[in-house]
């Protein structure tokens, strides 16, 4: 995962260095942008000693030519990060992001990214406490921007009071909580299906459906951010698996029911987001089937239940279901809990505006087999795998069983 880290033109700018080095421990790589204020605080090339990573100091490339490459970098840089993060924030830039100006490469970085926000502010005391910056941090904080307040304490003008700059480990919580980065599945064992299957008809057709798989990527995403080792088991997509996960490529309905039977044995927890077929010819013709004067009739079987199959097995694991429908949600998502004796059923009506094939958000219903149930509003993909994995937590501590140390999940 990668996030920008801004730096602006204050004392504290040499902090921004300990926070690098603490950000890396979460194994994020981090692309430092520089107003030129800072640049009279701290060298970039100490930045990039540490990130390893080329210093944004200019807008159009600085001292070299302006290019089409330059001229667009910030659009780039913008759309390729999971965070922007200002440490430390002047009075100047907290301004400007809050009016909209964009006159240099963070400014610009910052209107054009839509990755969370995070902003550490350290000024003068009567700077923090000006009704003018008051406003501004209203206005960001309106908008989404995280906040991370300043501390109190002997400030470098020689001031006491607000304004210095949070401490690193505060600053890097708040990075790591905007992000979805969490701890609370450490040591545990995730294995999340993806996607569509596809059942040959013959060598050039098959049976298939809309499935583009981006809510079981978000939930093998989300699961690895908060410290689970992930094996994505993933039909066919043009998605790329999330960093430290590891994905299973299928193709059909039985080669992901022997890839998730093949991991089982070292899963604490099965989440089945998977768009499986439920037919599959009875038999798949070996040469094209060709076209012909009358109507063609195909005989179909039902694939094997992945779900049901995992139920028998199922032990103290948790298991979590999908259950994308088209007319009565409630009742199918009930029913679905019961036959395939899940935890979980996150249910969705896929002719929902906003919850279909294909969106970057989801509108799901929770049904637990304690029989509460949790209707979710729409939000992107990645927040609904965060809210899965909460209710699989709460569920976990509402057991006798609690989330397996890593000597009993293996």
């Amino acid at each position: 995962m990668r996030i920008a880290l801004g730096v602006t033109g204050g004392v504290a700018a040499y902090k921004a260095a300990e926070l690098i080095r603490r950000l890396q421990q979460e194994h994020l790589e981090i692309q430092v942008v520089m107003t030129r204020s800072a640049q009279e605080f701290i060298a970039p090339l100490t930045f990039a000693a540490l990130t390893g990573q080329k210093v944004i100091t200019h807008l159009f490339g600085g001292e070299t030519p302006a290019n089409v490459e330059s001229a667009i970098e910030h659009i780039g840089v913008a759309q390729g990060i999971d965070a922007l993060v200002i440490a430390p924030a002047t009075a100047d830039i907290i301004a400007k992001f809050a009016h909209g100006v964009a006159d240099d490469f963070l400014t610009t970085l910052y209107l054009a990214t839509t990755a969370p926000v995070i902003l550490a502010p350290a000024m003068n005391v009567n700077m923090w406490e000006h009704a003018a910056t008051r406003e501004n941090i209203g206005t960001l904080n309106a908008r989404g921007v995280h906040i991370v307040p300043p501390d109190e304490g002997y400030l470098a003008c020689g001031m006491t009071g607000a304004g210095r700059l949070a401490g690193t480990e505060a600053i890097a919580q708040a990075v790591l909580e905007a992000m979805g980065i969490r701890h609370d599945f450490e040591n545990e064992n995730v294995v999340v299906t993806a996607g569509p299957t596809c059942e040959d008809l013959d060598p050039v057709r098959y049976l298939t459906n809309r499935s583009s798989g981006k809510m079981g990527y978000a939930l093998s995403d989300a699961a690895a951010r908060r410290g689970a080792r992930v094996v994505l088991v993933s039909g066919p997509t043009a998605l790329e698996a999330p960093s430290r996960v590891e994905r299973i490529p299928v193709r059909t309905a039985e080669q992901m029911h022997r890839a998730v039977l093949a991991n089982l044995d070292q899963a604490t927890v099965v989440i089945m987001a998977a768009a499986v077929a439920d037919y599959r010819p009875v038999n798949s013709h070996p040469t094209k089937i060709r076209r012909g004067a009358g109507r063609l009739t195909l005989e179909f079987e039902p694939t094997a239940d992945i779900l049901v199959d995992l139920s028998r097995r199922k032990g103290d694991r948790i298991l979590v279901g999908f259950a994308a429908e088209t007319d009565h949600v409630a009742e199918s998502a009930r029913r679905k809990l019961s036959d395939k004796a899940a935890d979980l059923i996150v249910a969705n009506d896929v002719t929902a505006e906003g919850a279909g094939f294909d969106h970057e958000t989801n509108i799901v219903s929770v049904f637990r087999s304690d029989g509460s149930e949790r209707a979710l509003p729409r939000m992107s993909k990645l927040e609904v795998a965060h809210r899965v994995l909460d209710e699989i937590l709460e569920l976990r501590r509402a057991s006798r069983h609690p989330l397996a140390s890593s000597s009993e999940a293996r």
